[in-house]
């Protein structure tokens, strides 16, 4: 009987005051007797509907909460696990495999407005080398693979290389800078946001996580959209990528 009065008066205590007191006053002007019995009435009433509906819904403010966070974390989870799926079920790209259609950002100098790059378009007919860094302004990027190639530019012109793209999961701000800051920019390399991850995942090189998705280390050489050598550092090392190796297999 105390632990029911107990229940009964938090959960009385539990309503806003206003709206109890608005409770008590129409209870009381509906029946007769004292106010003092009219409120006890009505307390219990109301503890009695509520244990009520509490053993009907199964409702309690803790294990709905929990639910609630319980269902958000599911329901995150089944979206970066389709992710993920998607990218273990897309295989990766190989020799002979077509560049996808899918449009990277390019940005602009003075924080102008990215511009929309379409992959297939800019590679039609043309000899290209893409690489792809794991991060823009990371340490092994920035000292080994994008100076690798900065270094070879001329040598790479002369294998027939007409386009050289570096691309990263990085927005295309980011891009943009690191191109500025590295001198890959002046050195004639284009600088390429995959901010959406939509070439990496279609090339089946996805690292995904809970934060950021990056794109495994790798360079390719496509001649009109078609991948005639591919460079991974997944099976090796990361100088497997970086272009004297390309440069030694044209």
């Amino acid at each position: 009987l105390r632990l029911l009065f107990k229940i009964e008066e938090s959960i009385f205590l539990a309503f806003p005051p206003n709206i109890t007191q608005g409770f008590e006053h129409s209870f009381y002007r509906s029946t007769s007797g004292k106010k003092e019995k009219n409120t006890s009435m009505f307390k219990t009433l109301l503890t009695v509907a509520t244990i009520y509906a509490l053993s009907v819904t199964g409702f309690s403010p803790k294990s709905s909460l929990t639910t609630q966070r319980t269902q958000s974390m599911s329901s995150t989870n089944q979206f970066q696990m389709s992710a993920g799926d998607a990218a273990a079920d897309t295989t990766e790209v190989k020799v002979g495999d077509t560049l996808p259609s899918v449009v990277l950002k390019e940005g602009q100098a003075d924080y102008g407005k990215p511009v929309d790059i379409n992959l297939s378009e800019i590679t039609a007919g043309k000899k290209v080398a893409i690489f792809a860094v794991p991060g823009a302004f990371t340490p092994g990027c920035s000292k080994s693979h994008l100076p690798s190639f900065i270094e070879a530019m001329d040598d790479l012109k002369a294998k027939g290389i007409e386009e050289v793209l570096c691309v990263a999961t990085n927005d295309a701000y980011v891009m943009e800078a690191w191109g500025d800051s590295s001198g890959g920019k002046d050195a004639g390399i284009r600088f390429l946001s995959d901010s959406n991850a939509e070439l990496t995942r279609a090339l089946g090189l996805a690292k995904e996580s809970d934060v950021f998705v990056r794109c495994s280390r790798f360079s390719l050489i496509a001649e009109n959209g078609i991948v005639t050598h591919y460079f991974s550092a997944a099976a090796g090392e990361s100088s497997d990528t970086w272009a004297p190796n390309v440069l030694s297999k044209l």
